[in-house]
């Protein structure tokens, strides 16, 4: 595993069945890694909207006496990052730099790659394959469509809400889809997890990629695979979760046998038609 604050902090959360409010906190914690073990109870009450007795019965779920008790213990398993290796960098290429250790996070979660392999049997098995994303996710979701749809025989992309939603949902299900993909990154809309919730109402199988394992539609996942935001800058970025929706691709495509034929097929008429410069 990778050795960031972020991915020890995981580490320490797994195998706890924790309550949404404690997912929540949790949550934040994880996106505030580097901060975290230097926040009291009050701030980070704050950071994660809640109280702060929901945060002191957090530390106690994790096996603490108390939150001064969680603290002592993140400042000596997730310290600050050295800021040796920061010296000199400006704040663009601090920002780079933490994407790349998202990826190498990534890169570490895809050693085990059961979870993938799973979701794209799951995806390459559903006709049609409804992809949901709104609000930040839309572009991750837009891009996986409109890759997924050379290979696969029916892509249904669901980028915008509204009371449609549901409708398209079940349309999708009546037409015979088993799994819907869900791109769900900050800010998380209230929509997508009502929109989630439905979808497994209605017997579909929701496969999620999330900037964390904690983050709000965790609890409405059958399969959720995180890929951390980077935070560096006035607007979050999200390249581990466009790379692992590729992967999710790659994956899907070892379940689809004519995924070749359907791309040469793309090729060959997009070469009669003249549609790429060469």
């Amino acid at each position: 595993m990778s050795d960031s604050p972020a991915a020890r902090l995981q580490q320490l959360f797994e195998g706890h069945r924790l309550t949404p409010t404690q997912r929540r906190i949790a949550h934040s914690m994880v996106r505030r890694a580097g901060d975290v073990p230097f926040l009291s109870s009050v701030e980070l009450a704050e950071l994660a909207g809640v109280s702060q007795p929901s945060v002191t019965r957090f530390a106690v779920a994790l096996g603490f006496d108390g939150y001064p008790a969680l603290r002592k213990h993140l400042r000596e398993v997730a310290p600050a990052e050295s800021e040796e290796a920061e010296d000199g960098l400006n704040e663009y290429q601090q920002a780079v730099q933490a994407e790349i250790e998202n990826l190498r996070h990534l890169s570490d979660l895809l050693a085990d790659p059961s979870p993938v392999e799973r979701a794209g049997r799951l995806l390459a098995a559903s006709r049609p394959l409804p992809v949901l994303g709104l609000r930040a996710a839309s572009s991750q979701a837009r891009g996986f469509a409109y890759f997924a749809g050379k290979v696969h025989p029916d892509v249904r992309l669901f980028d915008e809400g509204g009371t449609m939603l549901a409708d398209r949902i079940d349309s999708a299900r009546r037409a015979g889809a088993s799994a819907l993909l869900c791109f769900a990154l900050p800010r998380h809309p209230k929509e997508v997890v009502e929109a989630l919730a439905y979808a497994r109402s209605a017997g579909l199988t929701v496969v999620t990629v999330a900037d964390s394992a904690f983050a709000p539609v965790a609890a409405h996942s059958d399969l959720l695979i995180p890929a951390a935001v980077g935070t560096g800058l006035a607007f979050d970025t999200a390249c581990a979760p466009m790379l692992l929706g590729r992967v999710l691709l790659e994956a899907m495509c070892d379940d689809l046998p004519d995924a070749q034929a359907r791309l040469e097929e793309f090729d060959g008429r997009a070469a009669a038609r003249g549609l790429f410069v060469e």
